[in-house]
C-alpha cells in the first residue's frame, strides 16, 4: 500500500470506488439518453435486441440486490429452504424455450408495449387490461421495496456507515429516476452488462475465498456446520418443510416471467431465435447463486448473533470481517449496481403500464405517451420511497409476497396461449381477482394456514399461500368461463 492510499480511511477508499461506480452507471446510461423516443423506443428499444442485451436483461435480471443480499441472508437463517432459490430460476430458464417465443410473436403482431396491454389484447378486454395493469403495478411495488432496502443497506455497510441508508437511497433513487426518464431501457441494458460482469466476480470470488479462508474449504465448513447446527442443512418436517419447498418452487416458476418490467423485456427482442439461445444458457446462470449460498454458511460461523431483518447483513458483515477497504468497496459497488438496474426496469415498465392506461398509445400521440410515461416514473419512485421508509420484513419475505400476487396472472396468460381459447375475459378476471384477493386478506391479516386449519396435516398447512391462492383462481377461472363464456371461441396461434 502507497503511503497516500495508508493515510486514506476505509470509509474514503470505499466511497470513492462506490460514485466512481456510479458516475460510470450514469455515463453508460445517458449516451443512449435521447429526448426523441417514442413509446417504443423508450420501453422496449425498437424491438430491436439482440441475444446478448436481452441475456443481460432476462437472464441478468437474477443478480438483483435480494441476490446479493437475501439469498444469503437466507442461507444464514434458515439453511436448507434457501436452495429453492435454485431450483426454480433453473426450471423458469427451461420452460422459456417455448413460453418466450410464443409470447413475443403474439406481441410483436400486436404491437404492444406493455403486460397489461398484452392481456387486453389477447381477452379483448379493456377492462382486464385495466385490471392486469393495477394487479401488477401492486405486485411490482414490494420488489421495487426490495432493490431500495437492498440499496440502502449495501451503501451504508460498504461505505463503513460513512453514508447512512436513507441518505444512500435517496441518492440512488434520484439517479435511477433521471437516466430511465432520458435513456429508457437502452440505458438499463447497458448497465446490465456493467453489472453483470461485477457481480459474477464478486459472488464467484467470495464463495470461494471466504470459505477456505475461514473454514478450510467448502466441505470442511458444511461439516462444520452440521456439527454446530444439526438439521440446519435438511428441510424441517414442519414449517418450511418439503409441501413448502416444493410449493414455493410452483409458485416461483409460475410467477418469475410474469413480472411486468420482465414481460417488458420480452417485446425488446428482435426475433423469437433470441430465446431459444438463450434457454441453453440461462439456466448454468442460475449455478452462480450457490456461491453466494457459501457466502451464507460462512457467515454463520463468523458472524454469528443475527437475527430478524439483520440476516441479511450477513454478506456484508463478514465481507467487512475479512477484507480492506478495497474490496469492500469492490463488493459494495458491485451491490449497488444490483439496485439500480433492476430498480430502473421496474420504475420503466410501472409508469409505461400506467400511461397506457390513462392514455392508450395512437399514431397521433405517441409522443404524449411517452411524455406520460416519463411524468409517472418520478411518481411511483415517490410511492415505493413511501413504503421504504416505513420499514418492513426480510428481503426474502417481500419478494415471496410480491411473488404471491404476480403469479396469479400465470393461469390466464396459459389459457391465452391455447390454439382454441375457451377462457372467457370475465374468467380470466374473476381468477385473476379471487387470487389476489386471497393472498392479500391472508398477508394482510397475518394469517396462517396451520392456525386456520388446526387439524389438517402438515404437507397442506404447509403450503405456501400463494398456491393456494393459485388454486382458487383457477377454479374462479373455470367457472365463471363456463357460467360467462366467450362469445365464440378465440383462435389464437
Amino acid at each position: 500500500m502507497t503511503p497516500s492510499a495508508g493515510a486514506m480511511s476505509p470509509s474514503v477508499i470505499a466511497l470513492s470506488i462506490l460514485g466512481g461506480t456510479l458516475l460510470l452507471a450514469f455515463w453508460l446510461s445517458l449516451r443512449s439518453a435521447s429526448t426523441s423516443m417514442s413509446l417504443e423506443q423508450w420501453s422496449v428499444g425498437g424491438r430491436g435486441f439482440g441475444t446478448l442485451l436481452v441475456f443481460l436483461l432476462l437472464a441478468g435480471e437474477i443478480y438483483t440486490t435480494f441476490t446479493f443480499l437475501g439469498a444469503s441472508g437466507w442461507a444464514y437463517g434458515r439453511g436448507a429452504p434457501a436452495f429453492y432459490i435454485i431450483a426454480y430460476g433453473g426450471i423458469a430458464y427451461i420452460m422459456s424455450y417455448w413460453l418466450l417465443p410464443a409470447i413475443w410473436k403474439r406481441a410483436t403482431s400486436w404491437n404492444v408495449v406493455s403486460q397489461a396491454e398484452y392481456f387486453a389484447r389477447a381477452y379483448e378486454s379493456v377492462w382486464l387490461g385495466r385490471v392486469v395493469a393495477v394487479v401488477s403495478t401492486a405486485a411490482l411495488m414490494p420488489y421495487l421495496v426490495l432493490q431500495l432496502k437492498g440499496l440502502g443497506i449495501i451503501v451504508s455497510e460498504a461505505s463503513y456507515g460513512a453514508i447512512g441508508a436513507n441518505a444512500a437511497i435517496w441518492i440512488g433513487t434520484l439517479s435511477t429516476i433521471v437516466y430511465v426518464t432520458l435513456s429508457g431501457v437502452k440505458g438499463s441494458a447497458a448497465t446490465a452488462a456493467l453489472k453483470d460482469v461485477m457481480v459474477l466476480v464478486a459472488v464467484v470470488a467470495l464463495g470461494i475465498a471466504l470459505p477456505t479462508m475461514l473454514h478450510g474449504g467448502i466441505g470442511p465448513m458444511f461439516a462444520r456446520i452440521d456439527a454446530e447446527y444439526p438439521g440446519f442443512l435438511v428441510l424441517p418436517a414442519k414449517g418450511m418443510s418439503p409441501s413448502w419447498f416444493a410449493s414455493t418452487v410452483v409458485l416461483t416458476v409460475g410467477g418469475f416471467y410474469m413480472w411486468p418490467h420482465t414481460f417488458a423485456s420480452i417485446f425488446t427482442a428482435k426475433s423469437d431465435h433470441v430465446f431459444r439461445r438463450n434457454a441453453a444458457l440461462m439456466p448454468l446462470y442460475q449455478l452462480v447463486l450457490l456461491f453466494v449460498f457459501f457466502i451464507g454458511f460462512a457467515a454463520l460461523l463468523s458472524v454469528p448473533g443475527l437475527t430478524g431483518s439483520n440476516v441479511d447483513l450477513a454478506l456484508l458483515r463478514l465481507s467487512r470481517q475479512t477484507f480492506g477497504p478495497w474490496i469492500v468497496g469492490f463488493i459494495g459497488a458491485a451491490g449497488l449496481l444490483t439496485a439500480l438496474v433492476p430498480g430502473s426496469l421496474i420504475l420503466m415498465s410501472t409508469a409505461t403500464t400506467l400511461a397506457r392506461m390513462f392514455r392508450p398509445a395512437s399514431a397521433t400521440d405517441a409522443g404524449a405517451s411517452v411524455g406520460l410515461a416519463r411524468i409517472f416514473v418520478p411518481v411511483v419512485a415517490a410511492v415505493a420511497l413511501v413504503f421504504t421508509f416505513r420499514g418492513g420484513d426480510t428481503l426474502v419475505t417481500l419478494l415471496l409476497m410480491a411473488y404471491a400476487m404476480v403469479t396469479q396472472l400465470f393461469p390466464a396468460l396459459l389459457a391465452s396461449m391455447m390454439r382454441v381459447r375457451r377462457v372467457s375475459a370475465a374468467g380470466a378476471m374473476a381468477g385473476i381477482l379471487v387470487g389476489e384477493l386471497t393472498v392479500a386478506v391472508i398477508t394482510l391479516g397475518d394469517m396462517k394456514l396451520p392456525a386456520l386449519l388446526p387439524s389438517w396435516p402438515s404437507a397442506i398447512t404447509d403450503l405456501n399461500i400463494g398456491i393456494v391462492a393459485l388454486l382458487l383462481n383457477l377454479l374462479a377461472l373455470g367457472v365463471v368461463s363456463l357460467l360467462i363464456p366467450a362469445s365464440r371461441p378465440v383462435r389464437t396461434g
